[in-house]
């Protein structure tokens, strides 16, 4: 005999998972029916929200309007903070980086949220690569042409020199302090107030070199007012593909130097998939449009469209390696 006791409730699960899956599909079939908000965690103008404004424009075609979005502050923290905690529905999408998903979870003592459990991965745009730069004087002077030379001054003369970044925990300062770690070597961090005061203390020999965005310091590097010995992502860069990869500069020590500021797309967990799909889909179609590629290029990138398995691997791995270089040299936030 048919016990409705017991039964129902297996029949009701049934029911939701049903109209769950249904309502997934029928939310995929209509998406995006308005515009869709990409979440900047930088201020305007700057190299990633310059790249986010060309993917919203080519997206446009698969997409229909994506509006960015700048919400900067605490390194990146609040605008991703806000997606995290936005509806999970696909019309909020962030642009995170390496600093929000890989470094601040080590960087800052108390999250707003978990970087790998708050986000679902869509894809990732580009990598783009520092430079290891040298004053021009302090090079000729100490004949440094080579990493290995670098290497050597600094073992030969521990304390003598210092480094430059744009602040502490900045690309440029964990990057000084992953070739530390990498070669035993030991040089004064000199945090400054940004980019720009840190490049300007390299060529007045304030400090003896620095790891740059290559693409900032490619004019200085073209006009030979500064030294570059290396790049540090795993191959050269198309921008200046002189430039050797560390990686690949002879050093034992530096053979897994892969280190750069990397940046992609999120959504909030818990979106449904056949949405996270479509997001997918047409994000990585737009990283092929010759605005993007075009625009990529002016930044020393190129587009690097992943799967959101891909994507959440290297922010595992890049999570793990950060912590380390974070412990190692007791960077905290300004």
């Amino acid at each position: 005999m048919f016990n409705i006791n017991t039964s129902w409730p297996l029949v009701a699960t049934a029911m939701g998972l049903s109209l769950t899956l249904f309502a997934g599909t029928g939310a995929a079939q209509t998406f995006p029916d308005k515009p869709i908000r990409l979440v900047v965690p930088y201020p305007a103008g700057g190299p990633l929200d310059i790249a986010a404004r060309a993917v919203a424009e080519a997206s446009r075609v698969g997409l229909g309007t994506v509006i960015v979005d700048n919400r900067s502050g605490a390194g990146g923290n609040i605008g991703a903070d806000s997606v995290a905690k936005a509806p999970a529905d696909g019309y909020t999408v962030l642009l995170g980086a390496v600093a929000t998903h890989a470094i601040n979870p080590s960087l800052y003592p108390k999250m707003p949220y978990d970087a790998q459990k708050d986000f679902a991965p869509l894809t990732l745009i580009a990598n783009v690569p520092n430079v290891l730069v040298l004053n021009n004087e302090f090079a000729s002077k100490n004949k440094i042409n080579t990493v290995s030379d670098l290497i050597d001054y600094l073992k030969k003369n521990p304390g003598k020199t210092q480094y430059g970044s744009g602040g502490n925990g900045s690309a440029g300062h964990l990057a000084g302090e992953f070739f530390k770690m990498s070669t035993e070597t030991f040089s004064l961090h000199i945090p400054y107030r940004g980019a720009g005061p840190a490049q300007l203390a390299l060529l007045s020999g304030e400090v003896q070199f620095m790891f740059d965005n290559l693409a900032s310091a490619a004019p200085r590097i073209r006009e030979g007012k500064i030294k570059a010995l290396g790049v540090t992502t795993l191959k050269p860069a198309a921008l200046m593909p002189e430039i050797p990869a560390l990686t690949n500069s002879g050093v034992p020590a530096l053979k897994n130097f892969d280190i750069s500021t990397w940046f992609g797309l999120f959504a909030p967990a818990g979106t449904p998939k056949p949405v996270l799909d479509k997001l997918v889909e047409q994000f990585n179609a737009a990283l092929k449009s010759k605005s993007v590629v075009d625009t990529l290029a002016r930044l020393a990138a190129e587009p690097s469209p992943t799967s959101p398995e891909e994507l959440a691997a290297l922010v595992r791995r890049d999570t793990a390696k950060y912590s380390g270089i974070i412990k190692f040299s007791g960077a905290k936030v300004d």
